[in-house]
């Protein structure tokens, strides 16, 4: 196993499969957040609480002994990457809406982190990637738009492009991480460095909703499952699996929220976004399928 200790027999595409399961939890959540709960002041409540606990984790299992030389750069880009994300997708949520922002982010995401793990990493993507990516995107969008008055607006749509950079540069960057450093380690140090970049909107912002019960279990929620849990699983899963893969499988998440929504808030799908849930659950099948003479560590087919 090396350096990255590791659950024997567990295929790491399951693990990247948990974690997005777990991040789709955050919309239902959030729903139940008491009024005055602003998504960026969320967000940053998310960070540092999952920072926090992540970092915890870390100094439990002894996962930061003898890391002593973590590069700079790749520290920070990774760390500026993930408080990028929140800030972009949040002020691509309020300018053009939760659908197009999501769905734009969401679907750039996989395709720009495939060119990236190309560029930086030499990965090459193969046919079976290429395939399941365009379903689940095709799903994504009828998930995220269908139904619902779009409003199209040219700056939130950048902005949403930089959401979906930003995670995508996440997850390249620590891919280059986790071949030196544990999963755990990882994580701590980005995830505390990124709360501590977004930090000054906690100064200023309103945080009554936090002494609320139903805020205070909220940010519970978001920090320890939906983002120290639900990271420490995608960490430990990237750490073995292409950057592509790990990506186009973070697609999880808005199918696991459109189940939410209909079975915990009770909304009411449409034709199109069960036809939605579908084609999301279709090519995560198909990159989730490992041929019986491959290994799960070695199913990348041949490049386009």
């Amino acid at each position: 196993m090396g350096i990255h200790g590791g659950e024997k027999g567990i295929d790491p595409r399951w693990l990247v499969l948990l974690a997005a399961i777990l991040w789709g939890t955050t919309g239902t959540a959030q729903a139940f957040a008491p009024a005055g709960a602003h998504p960026l002041t969320v967000g940053a409540v998310r960070l540092a609480v999952g920072g926090a606990a992540l970092m915890a984790i870390a100094l439990l299992k002894g996962s930061l002994r003898g890391a002593k030389s973590w590069p700079v750069i790749a520290t920070g880009l990774a760390a500026g990457c993930m408080a990028a994300y929140q800030l972009f997708f949040f002020a691509a949520v309020l300018k053009t809406g939760v659908a197009v922002g999501t769905v734009v982010t969401i679907g750039s995401s996989p395709v720009i982190a495939g060119l990236l793990a190309f560029l930086f990493r030499g990965e090459r993507p193969g046919l079976r990637w290429a395939m399941a990516t365009v379903m689940a995107v095709v799903g994504c969008v009828l998930l995220s738009a269908s139904g619902s008055s779009l409003n199209v607006n040219s700056l939130g749509i950048l902005l949403a492009l930089g959401a979906g950079t930003s995670y995508a540069a996440y997850a390249t960057v620590s891919k280059r991480l986790l071949d030196q450093y544990p999963p755990e380690a990882v994580v701590a140090v980005v995830f505390c460095l990124g709360a501590l970049l977004l930090s000054p909107f906690l100064f200023y912002a309103d945080l009554h909703w936090l002494v609320q019960v139903k805020g205070f279990f909220v940010a519970l929620h978001l920090g320890l499952i939906a983002t120290a849990l639900a990271y420490v699983f995608f960490a430990r899963g990237l750490a073995k699996i292409p950057v592509a893969t790990a990506v186009t499988l973070s697609l999880a998440e808005p199918l696991t929220a459109a189940f939410l929504g209909i079975v915990v808030l009770g909304e009411r799908p449409s034709l199109p976004v069960f036809g939605g849930m579908l084609l999301v659950l279709a090519g995560l099948v198909i990159i989730s399928y490992t041929p019986a003479s491959s290994s799960p560590a070695d199913s990348q087919e041949p490049a386009i």
